[in-house]
């Protein structure tokens, strides 16, 4: 199964990307997250169902200083996450 989630909130600036690195690699999960130009975090996650759904509880939780207000996520066809590979932070650091 493959996610998209875009995270709205006071997610930029606050360690947000960092926390959920940490947390989908704990998960084993592949993918990516970076911050986008509107000031949003944009998650891109591969696996099981049910290890998508713990990172959905940690997302609503957010990191330390940060604030979550909204998820909007969709899922993509599997063959979107055949190319994912290790966990990892997209663009600047």
């Amino acid at each position: 199964m493959v996610v998209h989630f875009l995270i709205r909130g006071r997610v930029q600036g606050v360690g947000f990307r960092w926390f959920v690195h940490r947390e989908a690699a704990e998960l084993g999960l592949r993918g990516w997250v970076r911050n986008t130009d509107t000031g949003e975090v944009e998650i891109v996650a591969a696996g099981d169902a049910e290890t998508l759904e713990d990172l959905r509880v940690e997302l609503r939780k957010g990191s330390r200083g940060s604030r979550v207000d909204a998820i909007v996520e969709h899922e993509l066809a599997e063959s979107e996450g055949e190319s994912l590979g290790a966990f990892q932070i997209e663009g600047a650091w």
